[in-house]
Protein backbone atom coordinates (compact mmCIF):
# COMPACT_ATOMS: atom_id res chain seq x y z
CA UNK A 1 0.00 0.00 0.00
CA UNK A 2 2.75 2.63 1.13
CA UNK A 3 3.95 2.21 -2.92
CA UNK A 4 0.67 3.43 -3.91
CA UNK A 5 0.37 6.60 -2.06
CA UNK A 6 3.16 9.10 -4.10
CA UNK A 7 1.19 7.82 -6.94
CA UNK A 8 -1.66 8.66 -5.83
CA UNK A 9 -0.28 12.01 -4.64
CA UNK A 10 1.32 12.72 -8.03
CA UNK A 11 -2.75 11.97 -9.16
CA UNK A 12 -4.11 14.41 -6.98
CA UNK A 13 -1.42 17.59 -7.34
CA UNK A 14 -2.21 16.78 -11.83
CA UNK A 15 -5.85 16.91 -11.47
CA UNK A 16 -5.75 19.67 -9.20
CA UNK A 17 -3.89 21.48 -11.82
CA UNK A 18 -5.54 20.49 -14.51
CA UNK A 19 -9.00 21.21 -12.81
CA UNK A 20 -7.85 24.99 -12.62
CA UNK A 21 -10.48 26.13 -15.10
CA UNK A 22 -13.10 24.79 -12.89
CA UNK A 23 -14.80 28.21 -11.59
CA UNK A 24 -15.04 29.17 -15.61
CA UNK A 25 -17.36 25.59 -16.04
CA UNK A 26 -18.94 25.93 -12.44
CA UNK A 27 -20.67 29.45 -13.91
CA UNK A 28 -21.55 28.42 -16.63
CA UNK A 29 -22.95 24.94 -15.08
CA UNK A 30 -25.34 27.41 -13.05
CA UNK A 31 -26.35 30.06 -15.50
CA UNK A 32 -27.52 26.42 -17.27
CA UNK A 33 -29.26 25.31 -14.20
CA UNK A 34 -31.01 28.49 -13.68
CA UNK A 35 -32.46 29.18 -16.89
CA UNK A 36 -33.49 25.66 -16.96
CA UNK A 37 -35.11 26.28 -13.77
CA UNK A 38 -36.90 29.32 -15.01
CA UNK A 39 -38.06 27.93 -17.91
CA UNK A 40 -40.01 24.79 -16.15
CA UNK A 41 -41.62 27.72 -13.89
CA UNK A 42 -42.92 30.01 -16.82
CA UNK A 43 -44.10 26.31 -17.81
CA UNK A 44 -45.87 25.78 -15.09
CA UNK A 45 -47.38 29.02 -14.95
CA UNK A 46 -48.76 28.94 -18.19
CA UNK A 47 -50.22 25.38 -17.61
CA UNK A 48 -52.10 27.40 -14.96
CA UNK A 49 -53.41 30.23 -16.36
CA UNK A 50 -54.52 28.37 -19.49
CA UNK A 51 -56.51 26.10 -16.81
CA UNK A 52 -57.95 28.92 -14.77
CA UNK A 53 -59.11 31.79 -17.33
CA UNK A 54 -59.93 34.23 -14.19
CA UNK A 55 -56.26 33.60 -13.39
CA UNK A 56 -54.47 37.36 -13.54
CA UNK A 57 -51.85 37.66 -16.48
CA UNK A 58 -48.54 38.37 -15.85
CA UNK A 59 -47.61 41.64 -14.34
CA UNK A 60 -44.49 42.59 -15.13
CA UNK A 61 -42.77 43.25 -18.23
CA UNK A 62 -45.08 44.89 -21.69
CA UNK A 63 -47.76 43.11 -22.96
CA UNK A 64 -45.40 42.79 -26.22
CA UNK A 65 -43.17 40.83 -24.08
CA UNK A 66 -45.65 39.04 -22.37
CA UNK A 67 -46.90 37.92 -25.56
CA UNK A 68 -43.38 36.59 -26.74
CA UNK A 69 -42.80 34.69 -23.50
CA UNK A 70 -46.44 32.91 -23.71
CA UNK A 71 -45.82 31.94 -27.73
CA UNK A 72 -42.30 30.66 -26.93
CA UNK A 73 -44.25 28.21 -23.95
CA UNK A 74 -47.00 26.87 -26.34
CA UNK A 75 -43.87 26.33 -28.47
CA UNK A 76 -42.03 24.15 -26.27
CA UNK A 77 -45.64 22.28 -24.81
CA UNK A 78 -46.79 21.92 -28.41
CA UNK A 79 -43.22 19.95 -28.92
CA UNK A 80 -43.78 17.86 -25.73
CA UNK A 81 -46.94 17.20 -26.31
CA UNK A 82 -45.79 16.31 -30.00
CA UNK A 83 -43.35 13.81 -28.53
CA UNK A 84 -44.88 11.94 -26.23
CA UNK A 85 -47.97 11.13 -28.77
CA UNK A 86 -45.80 10.07 -31.75
CA UNK A 87 -44.90 6.24 -31.84
CA UNK A 88 -41.91 5.07 -32.65
CA UNK A 89 -40.95 4.17 -36.28
CA UNK A 90 -41.09 1.08 -37.29
CA UNK A 91 -37.43 -1.47 -36.81
CA UNK A 92 -35.40 -0.28 -40.26
CA UNK A 93 -35.29 -4.19 -41.32
CA UNK A 94 -39.07 -4.59 -41.32
CA UNK A 95 -39.29 -1.43 -43.48
CA UNK A 96 -36.52 -3.19 -45.67
CA UNK A 97 -38.52 -6.52 -45.66
CA UNK A 98 -41.77 -5.04 -46.43
CA UNK A 99 -40.25 -3.38 -49.18
CA UNK A 100 -38.53 -6.62 -50.89
CA UNK A 101 -40.98 -9.25 -50.18
CA UNK A 102 -44.58 -7.64 -48.93
CA UNK A 103 -46.50 -10.31 -47.61
CA UNK A 104 -50.18 -10.46 -45.91
CA UNK A 105 -51.28 -6.97 -47.52
CA UNK A 106 -49.52 -7.73 -50.78
CA UNK A 107 -53.02 -9.42 -52.21
CA UNK A 108 -55.01 -6.49 -51.46
CA UNK A 109 -52.29 -4.24 -53.01
CA UNK A 110 -53.54 -5.90 -56.53
CA UNK A 111 -57.07 -5.65 -56.07
CA UNK A 112 -57.46 -6.31 -59.88
CA UNK A 113 -56.18 -9.31 -59.98
CA UNK A 114 -57.31 -10.67 -56.65
CA UNK A 115 -60.85 -9.60 -57.62
CA UNK A 116 -60.30 -11.90 -60.48
CA UNK A 117 -59.03 -14.43 -59.00
CA UNK A 118 -61.84 -14.93 -56.63
CA UNK A 119 -64.46 -14.25 -58.90
CA UNK A 120 -65.62 -17.27 -59.46
CA UNK A 121 -69.01 -19.19 -58.68
CA UNK A 122 -68.52 -22.12 -55.28
CA UNK A 123 -68.71 -25.88 -55.20
CA UNK A 124 -68.87 -25.57 -58.65
CA UNK A 125 -65.30 -26.13 -61.56
CA UNK A 126 -62.39 -23.34 -60.83
CA UNK A 127 -61.62 -21.35 -63.96
CA UNK A 128 -58.58 -22.54 -65.45
CA UNK A 129 -56.28 -19.13 -64.20
CA UNK A 130 -53.37 -20.37 -62.94
CA UNK A 131 -51.09 -19.21 -65.37
CA UNK A 132 -53.09 -15.88 -66.04
CA UNK A 133 -53.94 -15.33 -62.67
CA UNK A 134 -52.29 -17.48 -59.45
CA UNK A 135 -48.69 -16.91 -61.37
CA UNK A 136 -48.91 -13.12 -61.51
CA UNK A 137 -50.09 -12.61 -57.92
CA UNK A 138 -47.38 -15.07 -56.09
CA UNK A 139 -45.03 -13.40 -58.08
CA UNK A 140 -45.71 -9.79 -57.08
CA UNK A 141 -45.71 -11.41 -53.41
CA UNK A 142 -49.29 -12.45 -52.46
CA UNK A 143 -48.60 -16.27 -51.01
CA UNK A 144 -50.27 -18.08 -49.86
CA UNK A 145 -53.16 -17.54 -52.15
CA UNK A 146 -56.63 -16.96 -50.84
CA UNK A 147 -58.25 -20.42 -50.61
CA UNK A 148 -60.94 -20.87 -52.81
CA UNK A 149 -64.40 -23.43 -52.38
CA UNK A 150 -63.75 -24.95 -55.93
CA UNK A 151 -62.61 -27.65 -57.98
CA UNK A 152 -59.41 -27.28 -59.59
CA UNK A 153 -58.90 -28.57 -63.09
CA UNK A 154 -56.78 -31.77 -63.33
CA UNK A 155 -55.38 -33.83 -66.31
CA UNK A 156 -57.52 -37.17 -66.85
CA UNK A 157 -57.08 -39.48 -64.52
CA UNK A 158 -57.87 -41.88 -66.89
CA UNK A 159 -54.76 -41.32 -69.50
CA UNK A 160 -52.12 -40.95 -66.78
CA UNK A 161 -49.45 -43.42 -66.34
CA UNK A 162 -46.81 -42.06 -64.40
CA UNK A 163 -43.52 -43.59 -64.68
CA UNK A 164 -41.77 -45.19 -61.33
CA UNK A 165 -38.35 -44.42 -62.18
CA UNK A 166 -37.41 -40.31 -61.81
CA UNK A 167 -35.47 -40.75 -65.09
CA UNK A 168 -37.77 -42.39 -67.87
CA UNK A 169 -39.32 -40.18 -69.99
CA UNK A 170 -42.53 -37.42 -68.62
CA UNK A 171 -46.00 -38.24 -69.99
CA UNK A 172 -47.76 -35.42 -71.82
CA UNK A 173 -50.84 -36.99 -70.20
CA UNK A 174 -49.51 -36.06 -66.84
CA UNK A 175 -50.03 -32.29 -67.35
CA UNK A 176 -52.94 -29.71 -68.43
CA UNK A 177 -51.03 -28.03 -71.43
CA UNK A 178 -52.72 -24.82 -73.01
CA UNK A 179 -55.71 -25.41 -74.99
CA UNK A 180 -54.44 -22.67 -77.51
CA UNK A 181 -52.75 -24.16 -80.50
CA UNK A 182 -49.99 -22.24 -81.28
CA UNK A 183 -48.57 -23.06 -77.86
CA UNK A 184 -46.47 -25.60 -76.71
CA UNK A 185 -48.94 -28.72 -75.67
CA UNK A 186 -45.74 -31.89 -75.44
CA UNK A 187 -42.65 -31.85 -73.34
CA UNK A 188 -41.04 -32.72 -76.83
CA UNK A 189 -41.73 -29.52 -77.89
CA UNK A 190 -39.94 -27.83 -74.67
CA UNK A 191 -35.89 -26.70 -74.84
CA UNK A 192 -33.97 -29.52 -73.51
CA UNK A 193 -32.20 -26.89 -71.73
CA UNK A 194 -34.81 -26.16 -69.21
CA UNK A 195 -34.78 -29.85 -67.89
CA UNK A 196 -37.70 -31.12 -69.33
CA UNK A 197 -35.66 -33.90 -71.16
CA UNK A 198 -35.21 -36.16 -68.28
CA UNK A 199 -34.28 -39.55 -70.37
CA UNK A 200 -30.87 -38.11 -71.56
CA UNK A 201 -30.19 -34.07 -70.34
CA UNK A 202 -31.34 -34.57 -66.88
CA UNK A 203 -30.09 -38.27 -66.57
CA UNK A 204 -26.33 -37.57 -66.42
CA UNK A 205 -26.55 -34.12 -64.42
CA UNK A 206 -25.20 -34.65 -60.77
CA UNK A 207 -23.24 -37.98 -61.88
CA UNK A 208 -20.34 -36.69 -64.15
CA UNK A 209 -18.24 -33.36 -63.44
CA UNK A 210 -17.13 -31.26 -66.57
CA UNK A 211 -15.16 -29.39 -65.36
CA UNK A 212 -14.03 -27.37 -61.06
CA UNK A 213 -17.57 -25.73 -61.07
CA UNK A 214 -19.40 -29.32 -60.98
CA UNK A 215 -20.35 -31.29 -58.38
CA UNK A 216 -21.67 -34.57 -58.64
CA UNK A 217 -23.90 -36.56 -56.10
CA UNK A 218 -21.32 -39.13 -54.86
CA UNK A 219 -18.69 -36.12 -53.98
CA UNK A 220 -21.71 -34.40 -52.25
CA UNK A 221 -22.22 -37.23 -50.14
CA UNK A 222 -18.55 -38.36 -49.63
CA UNK A 223 -17.68 -34.75 -48.54
CA UNK A 224 -20.43 -34.63 -46.35
CA UNK A 225 -19.19 -37.54 -44.58
CA UNK A 226 -15.51 -36.42 -44.28
CA UNK A 227 -16.92 -33.05 -42.92
CA UNK A 228 -18.86 -34.74 -40.19
CA UNK A 229 -22.25 -33.30 -41.43
CA UNK A 230 -23.84 -37.02 -41.65
CA UNK A 231 -26.04 -38.47 -43.63
CA UNK A 232 -28.12 -36.40 -45.87
CA UNK A 233 -31.65 -37.16 -45.38
CA UNK A 234 -33.76 -34.23 -46.19
CA UNK A 235 -33.05 -31.04 -48.38
CA UNK A 236 -34.16 -28.24 -50.19
CA UNK A 237 -33.07 -27.54 -53.85
CA UNK A 238 -34.50 -23.80 -54.16
CA UNK A 239 -35.10 -22.91 -57.89
CA UNK A 240 -34.14 -26.69 -58.90
CA UNK A 241 -36.49 -26.99 -62.04
CA UNK A 242 -38.18 -30.17 -62.87
CA UNK A 243 -36.95 -31.77 -59.14
CA UNK A 244 -32.92 -33.73 -60.60
CA UNK A 245 -31.19 -33.17 -58.11
CA UNK A 246 -33.73 -34.46 -55.92
CA UNK A 247 -34.52 -37.48 -58.05
CA UNK A 248 -30.73 -38.47 -57.94
CA UNK A 249 -30.41 -38.02 -53.99
CA UNK A 250 -33.80 -39.98 -53.64
CA UNK A 251 -31.75 -43.05 -55.89
CA UNK A 252 -28.53 -43.05 -54.22
CA UNK A 253 -29.27 -41.92 -50.14
CA UNK A 254 -33.02 -42.76 -50.43
CA UNK A 255 -33.08 -38.80 -49.26
CA UNK A 256 -35.97 -36.65 -49.53
CA UNK A 257 -35.53 -33.19 -51.36
CA UNK A 258 -38.07 -30.28 -51.41
CA UNK A 259 -37.82 -28.24 -54.61
CA UNK A 260 -39.30 -24.75 -54.99
CA UNK A 261 -40.83 -24.04 -58.47
CA UNK A 262 -42.44 -21.70 -60.77
CA UNK A 263 -44.35 -22.35 -63.65
CA UNK A 264 -43.40 -19.24 -65.85
CA UNK A 265 -43.69 -20.98 -69.12
CA UNK A 266 -43.79 -24.29 -68.27
CA UNK A 267 -45.03 -27.03 -66.15
CA UNK A 268 -42.43 -27.43 -64.03
CA UNK A 269 -44.18 -28.72 -60.93
CA UNK A 270 -46.36 -30.88 -62.60
CA UNK A 271 -42.99 -32.36 -64.11
CA UNK A 272 -41.37 -32.86 -60.79
CA UNK A 273 -44.23 -34.30 -59.40
CA UNK A 274 -44.58 -36.90 -62.60
CA UNK A 275 -41.22 -37.74 -61.31
CA UNK A 276 -42.13 -38.69 -57.76
CA UNK A 277 -40.02 -35.77 -56.06
CA UNK A 278 -42.13 -33.07 -54.05
CA UNK A 279 -43.06 -29.58 -55.82
CA UNK A 280 -42.97 -26.22 -53.50
CA UNK A 281 -44.85 -23.95 -55.86
CA UNK A 282 -42.92 -20.80 -54.02
CA UNK A 283 -41.44 -17.50 -55.53
CA UNK A 284 -37.75 -16.77 -54.37
CA UNK A 285 -38.57 -14.10 -52.01
CA UNK A 286 -40.79 -16.19 -49.69
CA UNK A 287 -39.78 -17.52 -46.55
CA UNK A 288 -39.02 -21.37 -46.98
CA UNK A 289 -42.08 -23.08 -45.69
CA UNK A 290 -40.21 -25.38 -43.57
CA UNK A 291 -39.07 -25.56 -40.07
CA UNK A 292 -36.20 -24.15 -38.49
CA UNK A 293 -32.98 -26.45 -38.17
CA UNK A 294 -34.93 -28.95 -40.03
CA UNK A 295 -32.87 -29.38 -43.55
CA UNK A 296 -29.49 -31.68 -43.75
CA UNK A 297 -28.88 -29.51 -47.28
CA UNK A 298 -30.04 -26.59 -48.67
CA UNK A 299 -28.77 -26.10 -52.89
CA UNK A 300 -29.33 -22.69 -54.62
CA UNK A 301 -29.56 -23.79 -58.04
CA UNK A 302 -29.36 -21.23 -61.46
CA UNK A 303 -32.38 -19.55 -60.37
CA UNK A 304 -30.34 -17.90 -57.75
CA UNK A 305 -28.19 -15.32 -59.64
CA UNK A 306 -27.27 -11.29 -59.84
CA UNK A 307 -30.54 -10.56 -61.07
CA UNK A 308 -31.99 -10.93 -57.49
CA UNK A 309 -31.80 -7.62 -55.80
CA UNK A 310 -29.00 -7.66 -53.15
CA UNK A 311 -30.33 -7.58 -50.08
CA UNK A 312 -33.07 -10.15 -51.18
CA UNK A 313 -30.31 -12.20 -51.84
CA UNK A 314 -28.78 -11.69 -48.21
CA UNK A 315 -32.31 -12.76 -46.95
CA UNK A 316 -32.31 -15.68 -49.12
CA UNK A 317 -28.67 -16.77 -47.43
CA UNK A 318 -30.02 -16.18 -44.04
CA UNK A 319 -33.37 -18.03 -44.53
CA UNK A 320 -31.00 -20.96 -45.34
CA UNK A 321 -29.38 -20.75 -42.42
CA UNK A 322 -32.69 -20.69 -40.53
CA UNK A 323 -33.56 -24.40 -41.97
CA UNK A 324 -30.12 -25.53 -41.73
CA UNK A 325 -29.10 -27.46 -38.97
CA UNK A 326 -25.88 -27.25 -37.25
CA UNK A 327 -23.58 -29.07 -39.24
CA UNK A 328 -25.73 -28.97 -42.03
CA UNK A 329 -24.53 -27.78 -45.99
CA UNK A 330 -25.60 -24.43 -48.69
CA UNK A 331 -24.38 -25.58 -51.81
CA UNK A 332 -24.06 -22.73 -54.13
CA UNK A 333 -24.66 -23.82 -57.03
CA UNK A 334 -23.20 -21.95 -60.74
CA UNK A 335 -24.15 -18.46 -59.09
CA UNK A 336 -23.06 -15.89 -61.60
CA UNK A 337 -22.19 -12.19 -61.23
CA UNK A 338 -19.99 -9.61 -62.76
CA UNK A 339 -16.35 -10.10 -61.85
CA UNK A 340 -15.99 -6.87 -60.12
CA UNK A 341 -18.89 -7.77 -57.33
CA UNK A 342 -17.83 -10.81 -56.65
CA UNK A 343 -15.70 -10.36 -53.71
CA UNK A 344 -17.07 -7.19 -52.57
CA UNK A 345 -20.76 -7.78 -53.12
CA UNK A 346 -21.27 -11.83 -53.35
CA UNK A 347 -18.86 -13.52 -51.18
CA UNK A 348 -18.97 -10.82 -48.41
CA UNK A 349 -22.42 -12.09 -47.89
CA UNK A 350 -21.81 -15.54 -47.50
CA UNK A 351 -18.75 -14.75 -45.19
CA UNK A 352 -20.65 -13.10 -42.71
CA UNK A 353 -22.89 -16.60 -42.53
CA UNK A 354 -19.60 -17.34 -40.94
CA UNK A 355 -19.39 -20.61 -42.25
CA UNK A 356 -16.08 -23.62 -42.79
CA UNK A 357 -15.71 -23.68 -46.71
CA UNK A 358 -15.61 -26.93 -47.80
CA UNK A 359 -15.32 -26.32 -51.70
CA UNK A 360 -14.94 -22.67 -53.18
CA UNK A 361 -14.33 -22.52 -57.23
CA UNK A 362 -14.56 -19.58 -59.35
CA UNK A 363 -14.43 -19.75 -63.46
CA UNK A 364 -15.32 -17.36 -66.09
CA UNK A 365 -18.49 -17.35 -67.83
CA UNK A 366 -18.07 -15.19 -70.95
CA UNK A 367 -14.35 -15.12 -71.04
CA UNK A 368 -11.70 -13.11 -70.71
CA UNK A 369 -11.80 -10.04 -73.16
CA UNK A 370 -15.38 -9.62 -72.75
CA UNK A 371 -16.98 -6.20 -72.27
CA UNK A 372 -19.37 -7.38 -69.54
CA UNK A 373 -16.57 -10.16 -67.67
CA UNK A 374 -19.15 -12.42 -66.02
CA UNK A 375 -17.93 -14.99 -63.55
CA UNK A 376 -19.27 -18.13 -61.90
CA UNK A 377 -18.89 -19.13 -58.36
CA UNK A 378 -19.83 -22.86 -56.93
CA UNK A 379 -19.36 -23.12 -53.12
CA UNK A 380 -20.12 -25.67 -50.50
CA UNK A 381 -20.34 -24.70 -47.11
CA UNK A 382 -20.72 -25.39 -43.53
CA UNK A 383 -23.32 -24.27 -41.09
CA UNK A 384 -20.82 -24.50 -37.79
CA UNK A 385 -21.57 -27.42 -34.75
Amino acid sequence: MGSDRPEMRKTAVGSASAGAGWPCRLNLNVVFLLSMVATNLLSLYHLSIRASPTTPALQSGSDFEQQQVLQQLSAIRATVSHLRSATPPPPPELVLYSRLAPVASACSAHPDLLHRFMSYVPFAACPDDVHTLAEPLILRGCHPLPRRRCFSPTPDAGSVQLPTDPFAPLPDSAVRWPTDAKKCRSFSCLPASLGFDVARTEAGKFLRALGPLDLTVPQLLRLASMSRAGPIRLGLDVGGGTGTLAARLKRAANATVLTTTMDLGAPYSEAAAARGVVPLHAPLQQRFPVGDGTMDLVRAGHAVNRWIPEPALEFLWYDADRVLRPGGLLWVDHLWCRKGDLDGVYASMLRRLGYKTIKWAVADKTGIGAKDELVYLTALLQKPF
